[in-house]
């Protein structure tokens, strides 16, 4: 009787799951097995937030293979020891998973199969986290891309040559012990974490709802809403993504055929613009693929010896969204609160931390890894070398967001502040995104007492942006 183990890391899904497909429709028994190493990531093992989105995921993953007949096996690692256990258990002669691709997992993977396949085991990967692999984009001279713009260019035309695969048949799973997914200790012991399930809906049911609620509502003014926070105006799939709950080749079909419907008005150029948002993803794995140094330095080595200048009492404000800035304190405590940020947010509140507080990237980069439940180790290394300019694609140096300006820009009318900074709620329009300049008349009436209700602002927005320029101009070449 053939029995064949698909290893699932992130990849919680029926759907569109390569490797899944390859191993039941070949097995007369299948072993759905999840392996909890979280020491095999390291340094950068899952943070509180993806441990606590990674339990319901599972969760919901084990509802799904039970409605189909079979069952997830869950084991604690390492991996390769418990791989072996299960294969000695059940008789397995194949191992099918699909691929990660932090240079971490990379390197346990490559180990993991030339150790299965020297005792003769079948040990296959497969591709179905990224519409194209690292590997596989290339420059014209060969080299892998630094720059966004013609990485997309290159990708653009191929992102339908793989369509999605078909849900398989499963096989039943044969007798086997599964430790109890409570055991391995996910739910973290904090209660920011009890606000998570009011926002999501871990799984890959979630996935699809949250993809048809953004295609029936937001895909249409996608290029104009996705910059307001105070909107619900992106797609919120970013966790879903990491976690392997739904695919890119999966989102790249269901906006074709939201784009293409006769009975909706959408705009290719739409479209196309938040294809442009999955494809920086890809970027991203891109660049950490070729570039794993990128994890712990700059990718600008000329930023390696940069004068970073923060102090921990400013960095512990902005942590807990106690900067006096308001749009700033908003992002941070959505973040902290729902687990996410809105990604125009995201870029305010890093330009703050990495310039005018001049604290490294590193320290934003871990933070975030602690706290989204999104965290994703290309995007978040991406994302924070690019707003403190000294990485791929990189935003230039003398470019600093001036929070103020963003809010009034971006939150007109200050919903999305008045919401997450209700301290401030009674500011007019006009003082909202920067309390200190109210004055005193206007702050009596809106009941604040800047200082007391409320932090006067930790630095000096426009003292601070000189001193960036002045440490930039220090390295810039």
């Amino acid at each position: 009787m053939t029995t064949r183990i698909v290893w699932l890391r992130r990849d919680f899904r029926l759907d569109d799951n390569p490797a899944l497909l390859r191993a039941a429709e070949s097995a007369e028994r299948l072993v759905v097995l999840y392996i909890h190493a979280p020491e095999e990531d390291a340094p950068w093992p899952a943070g509180a937030a993806s441990c606590w989105w990674l339990h319901h995921s599972l969760l919901a993953l084990s509802q799904q293979l039970e409605a189909e007949g079979n069952r997830l096996v869950i084991r604690s690692g390492p991996s390769l020891n418990a791989l072996r256990e299960c294969i000695e258990t059940t008789g397995a002669a194949s191992v099918y998973w699909n691929r990660l691709y932090t240079p971490m997992a990379r390197d346990r993977d490559r180990r993991i199969k030339t150790a299965l396949r020297d005792q003769g085991i079948e040990a296959r990967s497969f591709n179905a986290a990224l519409l194209a692999e690292p590997w596989a984009v290339e420059t014209r001279s060969g080299g892998p891309y630094r720059v966004f713009t013609p990485f997309w260019k290159s990708i653009r035309d191929g992102l339908r040559a793989a369509a999605p695969c078909p849900r398989p048949m499963l096989p039943p799973c044969p007798a086997m012990e599964s430790e109890p997914l409570d055991a391995l200790g996910l739910l973290p012991d904090r209660d920011w974490a009890d606000g998570f399930a009011a926002h999501w809906t871990p799984g890959s049911g979630g996935a699809q709802q949250r993809l048809s609620d953004f295609l029936d509502t937001a895909l249409q003014d996608y290029d104009s809403g996705r910059n307001r926070p105070d909107l619900d105006a992106t797609s919120g799939l970013s966790p879903h993504l990491h976690f392997g709950e739904i695919g890119p080749r999966q989102i790249v079909a269901a906006v074709d055929a939201a784009s293409s419907d006769d009975g909706r008005t959408r705009s290719a150029q739409q479209a196309d613009k938040f294809l442009s948002e999955i494809a920086w993803r890809e970027f991203a794995h891109h660049v950490l693929f070729h570039f794993p140094e990128t994890l712990e330095q700059s990718m600008n080595p000329r930023f390696r010896h940069f004068e970073w200048a923060g102090r921990d009492s400013d960095l512990q404000a902005w942590q807990h969204g106690q900067t006096g800035i308001p749009i700033v304190d908003a992002g941070m405590r959505q973040l902290w609160h729902t687990g996410w940020m809105h990604n125009r947010v995201r870029m305010i509140v890093g330009s703050l931390l990495t310039k005018n507080l001049r604290q490294h990237w590193r320290k934003g980069a871990q933070w975030f890894w602690d706290t989204l439940v999104d965290a994703d180790l290309a995007n978040n290394t991406l994302g924070w070398q690019w707003i403190a300019g000294c990485g791929a694609d990189a935003a230039p140096y003398f470019r600093i967001f001036n929070p103020v300006s963003q809010g009034e820009k971006f939150d007109p009318h200050g919903a999305y502040v008045r919401r997450w900074v209700p301290e401030i709620e009674g500011l007019p329009d006009a003082h909202l995104h920067a309390p200190w300049t109210a004055p005193a008349p206007v702050l009596r009436q809106a009941k604040l007492r800047l200082g007391r209700d409320y932090p006067a602002p930790i630095v000096d927005l426009k003292a601070s942006r000189q001193d960036a320029l002045d440490a930039y101009a220090k390295v810039k070449g």
